[in-house]
């Protein structure tokens, strides 16, 4: 395997990105360690196995997003094999590592399907002991951000030498005079060792240069609740350090954008380089006038000239990016010296009255026109010279998610409820992409010739840009353009277009994505359905916020939507939860913000049932209800937050058995009962359910076509694969006017509750999958 890495490696046209999994975990991490590597392949066995021995009862995925040209890939690859952690692997081509190892952090960052996300380098000075020490600290202190701190009382630092020392606490005193608040209380802002909640950052907003990823974090997010942990910076166990003088001068350079903003930043080179330019056109300008005798008017005009020259070949190396330009370089040679010409129609009068109407000397007089002229040239030279290439303006980042490895998504605009699949990029041509642009009307012609396998979805309120429209092509790719307005609203582009989208494609592809919430005791799962606002959301966070010991079984699956396979396998669909302020009361360890918690009222009684109810009846007009969805949505977000910020220690399976149907359902006072039901029964009360969750325009546009697809009715596709998923399983109905839901469920999974037919169900099911499992 190492000969094979070193070819591919040494190999130019094979050398491009590759993204894979090693070794998969069987539980939904509960932390992800990013690990960025640059030839360190001397370390990853030791590595790995340290971290086993760290966290021996945590599920945990080593993330490696790789830099290297040795046999680093191969190390990983062997030692990922018989980790019992899961391991997986993005390693960079060449072209894609001008981030640097900040670059590699963020790369990571969007791979982690974890809540929480540990970065640490590969050589060891960062112990891998330390880990669950992060992680303690920040659940007993409520942290969004634990730093690993070489500075503080606790921590020492002696990997590093006298030189490294200087230059390191150099830096930590530059960002802490440059950011006073975000760093105040952090002694190591320049540490690479840190642990952090993944829904605390937004990672588009990251643009990493060089090294030091963890101060561009506090820097760019808001309100992050930090508290560090002393370390012992270790000496490196193998390989050389990356550290060098190219890596601090851009540095410094990043923490001067941080502060001051990139323009300001290249506008201070470019003032940098005409200071030196003013030393060469006023070294010009005095020998032609004082060697040569040349009227100084003239030499004035020579000394443009030459600073020019040298200006230019600055600008090129050190100011102005080269890629993507509008101009050739010949071009923007003669652009830039067109510029500075005609910028020498202005000083030369100005030139002309200071030295001769107004006595000044005539080097001094220079140098004020060209000062003078300073601001207009950078404006020329940013917009007209050096700008970028429309097209490449136009380039917009891609958000990919891989659901399961059944169907992937690309999309212009990142989708929330699908964060937890999001990976860095996909291996081929995705299952459906969404784009944004304008929804011409033409596109309504949805007749296609006979034997075409393309269809359309056409959905337009007709208000332009600022209303709700959809051009949906059903081809080899699901092509979904949306008008630009849901740009801005993520959440109803996804529930209203791409989720039902999604549900009809699960279909095709033999699963069944089901409007119910799942949870595991052991490796048994339970799937619990109700009516929309019944009462779901509390109860499935209410079970796990009773799971506080590491022997408790009870594992989240999902909230609103499972996965479901016809063998009775449920697959994790790890949705945000909207919840209301009756969900928070409900639960012990919310990690909620005083600003979530201040807006939540106003955000959970707009989305809630009545407000639903609402927004149904509002579809009975012919108003543009799509659109005023949109805007509402927008103007007012709904509540949703992920499982592990409502109940931070809340484990997570990515795939279980079904054990049995449980329907909650609400009753006026004294209807309380457990009803057992048929099989018949359960499954009409769950395609009931998941027909409830549905129907918001443009719904009933999207259903009509995609129910029909290759002649086949998916509805009864549909239906097949639940019905065989749950093919001789218990179904209940737990009717509650108390809501109580939680405390009867776990008595109900132990079988204390109803006795007799349910143990005999179940001994019955766990018979028949035993046979199955046997004769695989």
């Amino acid at each position: 395997m190492i000969e094979q890495s070193r070819r591919i490696l040494s190999s130019e046209p094979e050398r491009k990105t590759v993204q894979r999994t090693i070794n998969l975990s069987p539980f939904q991490p509960e932390l992800s360690m990013v690990v960025p590597t640059r030839n360190e392949a001397g370390n990853i066995a030791t590595l790995i196995e340290r971290l086993e021995e760290a966290l021996p009862r945590v599920a945990l995925e080593i993330i490696f997003v790789d830099d290297s040209d040795d046999e680093t890939v191969a190390a990983i690859e062997l030692a990922g094999e018989v980790s019992r952690c899961g391991v997986r692997l993005l390693h960079r081509a060449p072209g894609q590592r001008t981030d640097g190892l900040g670059g590699a952090v963020v790369a990571g960052l969007r791979m982690a399907q974890a809540p929480w996300v540990c970065v640490m380098d590969a050589d060891l000075q960062h112990p891998p002991e330390l880990v669950p020490e992060l992680f303690e600290k920040a659940q007993q202190s409520n942290s969004d951000l634990v730093v690993a701190s070489r500075y503080c009382a606790t921590g020492a630092a002696r990997g590093l030498n006298a030189r490294r020392t200087v230059i390191s606490r150099g830096s930590t005193v530059a960002a802490q005079v440059l950011f006073p608040q975000r760093l105040h209380g952090v002694t190591d802002p320049m540490s690479g060792f840190f642990l952090v909640r993944k829904d605390a950052i937004d990672i588009d907003k990251l643009r990493p240069r060089g090294f030091k990823i963890l101060l561009e974090i506090m820097v760019k997010s808001s309100g992050l609740r930090i508290s560090e942990v002393g370390f012992e910076f270790g000496e490196r166990y193998a390989g050389e350090s990356k550290a060098s003088f190219r890596e601090g001068m851009r540095y410094f350079s990043h923490l001067c954008q941080l502060r001051f903003g990139e323009n300001i930043l290249q506008f201070a080179r470019f003032l940098a380089v005409g200071l030196s330019g003013l030393l060469v056109n006023s070294l010009v300008l005095w020998m032609a006038t004082e060697l040569l005798g040349l009227h100084y008017l003239v030499s004035v005009v020579l000394a443009t000239e030459g600073s020019t020259l040298w200006n230019f070949i600055l600008s090129e190396i050190w100011v102005f990016s080269t890629e993507g330009q509008k101009q050739g370089r010949f071009a923007r040679l003669l652009l830039f010296f067109l510029m500075n010409n005609a910028a020498l129609g202005l000083r030369g009068p100005m030139v002309y009255v200071l030295t001769s109407v107004l006595g000044v000397y005539y080097l001094i007089s220079n140098l004020l026109s060209l000062v003078a002229m300073t601001a207009l040239r950078y404006a020329v030279a940013d917009k007209f010279i050096w700008g970028r290439s429309s097209a490449r303006k136009s380039i917009t980042m891609l958000h990919s998610y891989n659901v399961h490895d059944i169907i992937t998504v690309v999309s212009e605009v990142g989708l929330p409820e699908l964060e937890r699949f999001r990976v860095e990029s996909l291996d081929s041509q995705p299952t459906i992409r969404v784009r944004m642009g304008m929804v011409n009307p033409a596109a309504s012609q949805n007749t296609q010739p006979a034997d075409s396998d393309v269809r359309r979805i056409y959905y337009n309120e007709g208000l332009g840009p600022v209303g709700f429209a959809i051009n949906v092509t059903l081809g080899e790719m699901i092509d979904v353009v949306a008008s630009p307005i849901l740009r801005y609203s993520p959440h109803v582009l996804y529930t209203n277009v791409v989720e039902p989208i999604l549900r009809w494609t699960f279909v095709e592809k033999g699963y069944a994505l089901v409007h119910g919430a799942c949870i595991s005791f052991g490796n048994k799962a339970y799937m619990i359905t109700a009516r929309t606002d019944t009462g779901k959301t509390t109860t499935i966070l209410r079970l796990l916020d009773r799971q506080r010991r590491a022997t408790d079984t009870a594992a989240f699956l999902s909230d609103d939507l499972t996965l479901v396979a016809p063998d009775g396998r449920v697959m994790t669909y790890p949705k945000p939860m909207t919840i209301s302020h009756h969900t928070v009361a409900a639960i012990n360890t919310p990690r909620l913000s005083f600003g979530e918690r201040l807006t939540l009222p106003l955000q959970s009684r707009l989305h809630s049932r009545e407000g639903r109810k609402f927004a149904f009846w509002l579809t009975q007009s012919k108003l543009p209800v799509a659109t005023i969805n949109t805007i509402t949505q927008l103007v007012v977000p709904p509540p949703k937050y992920h499982v592990q910020k409502l109940v931070p220690h809340a484990r997570v399976t990515r795939e279980a058995r079904l054990a049995g149907l449980i329907v909650i359902e609400r009753v006026e006072r004294g209807a309380d009962a457990d009803v057992q039901l048929s099989e018949r029964e359960g499954l009409d009360i769950l395609l009931s359910n998941c027909e409830d969750a549905y129907g918001f325009p443009p719904y009933d546009t999207i259903k009509t076509v995609l129910h029909n697809t290759n002649k086949l009715d998916l509805r009864s596709v549909e239906r097949g694969i639940i019905e065989q998923s749950l093919k001789g399983l218990p179904a209940t109905l737990l009717r509650s006017s108390k809501m109580d839901w939680s405390s009867r469920i776990p008595a109900l999974v132990q079988g204390t509750e109803p006795r007799g037919q349910w143990t005999e169900l179940e001994r019955s099911v766990g018979g028949e999958m035993a046979i199955e499992l046997g004769a695989a």
